[in-house]
């Protein structure tokens, strides 16, 4: 069994050292609860905003100050750590997201979508899609608007990933309702979708209210294999921590719906497939 954690956070724009300190109190109250693995969310540090001179000021290698506070806050807390940061490289910025732990960086991941102004700050990722086997299970990342684009949770799946962690910072505007009845955001409810069709875990920690310009519509949430809810949506206006315990050996039950029913066995692999690195899965 794991014990998963999301943490619906909003960050301060261009404020790396208060979101740092906002990170370290989000995973201590989510490991005082239990937590063995902890999602924040996208550009958690520097904060979520568009203004491509304050990321570029802001953005930082992978080496830099906001990796490492998280690698020493899992070795501090004894906890896997997903969230998402402003990469510099060079002279290119990248969205994107890693997965640490004492250990140190077990996935670094560059968001392969960049959504709407995104795209005159920062360039199309090129990590692939890799997934990890840890200590906790096989974990696969990935970044918001990423998540739009199913071949990316299938092609995680097909890797062997049972649980698939996404920093996100959804936003209104992009779909014609922001909630429905139920308090999901329309991006939420695909999470379900996908989590379904492919038979994973999806947990996805959004950030939540008005921040600056931008409206977040929180609703994160953990989706199981069944496309059922584990934990959320949480609010669409306020932070919020939760945890839930899952059994990621769901995956491989969920795979047989009846004798006749095996989403996975049943794809034609004959006719298409998807293709990663060279290798079709």
């Amino acid at each position: 069994m794991l014990s998963l954690a999301i943490g619906q956070v909003t960050a301060r724009p261009f404020d790396p050292d208060h979101n740092r300190r906002l990170c370290a109190d989000t995973v201590a109250r989510a490991a005082a609860e239990g937590a063995q693995m902890v999602v924040l969310p996208e550009l958690v540090v520097p904060g979520y905003n568009l203004d491509r001179t304050a990321i570029a000021a802001c953005a930082e290698p992978l080496d830099g100050p906001t990796v490492q506070s998280w690698i020493e806050l899992g070795r501090r807390h004894k906890v896997l750590i997903a969230a998402g940061f402003a990469e510099t490289d060079g002279e290119v910025l990248y969205n994107s997201a890693v997965l640490v732990g004492p250990e140190g960086v077990l996935l670094h991941y560059r968001k392969l979508h960049p959504f709407d102004a995104e795209k005159a700050i920062f360039a199309p990722g090129n990590k692939g899609l890799p997934v990890a086997r840890t200590r906790l299970g096989v974990v696969g990342l990935c970044v918001c608007y990423d998540l739009r684009f199913v071949e990316v949770v299938r092609a995680l799946a097909l890797q062997g990933a049972d649980l698939i962690l996404v920093p996100t910072a959804w936003v209104a505007g992009f779909d014609r309702q922001n909630w429905d009845s139920e308090g999901y955001c329309p991006q939420a409810r695909g999470v379900l979708l996908q989590a379904n069709l492919s038979q994973v875990f999806i947990a996805c920690a959004s950030q939540a209210g008005r921040n600056g310009s931008v409206d977040f519509l929180g609703s994160s949430l953990i989706a199981d294999p069944w496309g059922k809810t584990a934990v959320g949506p949480l609010s669409g206006t306020r932070d919020a921590v939760a945890v839930a315990t899952i059994d990621l050996s769901d995956t491989e039950r969920s795979r047989e719906r009846s004798p006749f029913i095996r989403p996975r066995a049943d794809r034609r692999t004959d006719v298409y497939g998807i293709s990663i690195g060279g290798r079709v899965l």
